[in-house]
């Protein structure tokens, strides 16, 4: 009886389908499941339809979106769920549980957690976030950050080629001929006037606004945030304020700084002859810079190289020119003593004849 039993439990562990053990198939739907929620992940965050932000956690720049913003995207797409075949019928949470253990989501939190001075209600986009200590779905309060990287456009793969070329190109530009130094100086100056008219015109607007109306109101957007997208960049009108209006006596005293700041600076410009110097000085250096050439370098080396050459000349010139000094010193020393006891000569035959 034992030795029956025990030989129906042996056959009954010999593994079926061609010796293959049926603990396999579990491992193949798992990783089966893992490329299908890997495939998901992407779609979703290709889709430009479901809203999302960059922001900075932990000095990485991630894209991240809200709780309740996937939970719409959800329902009122429920074509991306198809991707998921036999897991499509799962709920939101379930889902982004599934991606959150995969690694494939990681949730945020907000790093400034109390309402600043002015402000009605804590950003609804957060710049700045830190790991969450709970790794679960929150519809209200979470925010989940994306940790794959994003696929690559062909755009994306064409500049990734063209980089090196506009190193090598700048690398290059000293050689360049006079009309392309030219184009390219006067586009980065412009650029750079653009840029800059366009910081002096925002704070200006701003600080207007502030003064006269109590509104922060940014125009334009800020181009030294390291969040900005380039979304963001092409956006002109501001978004809709969310801190409460200034005091009058912030105000007065913004307005009585600004008023302070302008006088200090027309007192201390530099006058017309200061401003000449140095535009002159400017110039100078930027006609070097243009006027360069291979030619002119080498034959400016070989300028250095003709004194080298001639140097045993010009030594034996010197020691000639020496020689003819030493001679003519000699010559006039002789001529000094002959005149000189002439005189004496002449003096001692006068004595003699009294």
């Amino acid at each position: 009886m034992t030795k029956s039993a025990t030989d129906k439990r042996r056959v009954r562990r010999v593994p079926q389908n061609g010796g293959r053990d049926p603990s396999d198939a579990p491992s193949k739907k798992t990783s089966s499941s893992k490329d299908v929620f890997q495939l998901f992940a992407e779609k979703v965050r290709d889709n430009k339809k479901l809203e999302s932000r960059w922001a900075i956690m932990q000095e990485t720049r991630v894209e991240y979106f809200r709780g309740k913003d996937i939970t719409v995207f959800l329902r009122n797409h429920p074509e991306v769920k198809q991707i998921l075949d036999s897991d499509k019928d799962l709920e939101v949470e379930d889902i982004v549980n599934t991606l959150l253990m995969k690694n494939l989501l990681v949730r945020c939190d907000r790093v400034v957690k109390t309402i600043r001075p002015g402000k009605k209600k804590l950003s609804s986009w957060p710049a700045h976030l830190q790991i969450h200590s709970e790794q679960v779905f929150s519809e209200n309060d979470g925010f989940f950050a994306w940790t794959f990287m994003k696929r690559r456009t062909l755009w994306q793969t064409i500049l990734s080629f063209l980089w090196p070329l506009v190193a090598l190109a700048v690398c290059l530009f000293p050689v360049y001929p006079y009309q392309c130094k030219i184009v390219v100086l006067y586009s980065c100056a412009g650029a750079l006037l653009f840029l800059v008219t366009l910081l002096l015109l925002r704070g200006a607007i701003f600080g207007f606004l502030y003064v006269v109306l109590g509104k922060r109101i940014w125009f334009f957007p800020n181009i030294n945030a390291e969040e900005t997208t380039f979304r963001e960049l092409i956006r002109f009108w501001p978004k809709k304020e969310e801190e409460e209006p200034p005091k009058w006596t912030s105000r007065l005293t913004y307005a009585v700084a600004a008023v302070l700041f302008i006088l200090l600076l027309r007192h201390h410009a530099p006058d017309e002859a200061a401003r000449a110097r140095y535009q002159k000085k400017v110039y100078n250096i930027i006609d070097d810079v243009l006027e360069w050439s291979p030619k002119l370098a080498l034959s400016g080396m070989m300028e250095k190289q003709h004194p080298v050459d001639n140097a045993t000349d010009i030594n034996y010139t010197k020691d000639e020119s020496q020689a003819a000094n030493a001679e003519e010193l000699n010559d006039d020393n002789v001529m000094v003593n002959i005149s000189s006891s002439g005189a004496d000569d002449h003096d001692a035959g006068e004595v003699d004849r009294e």
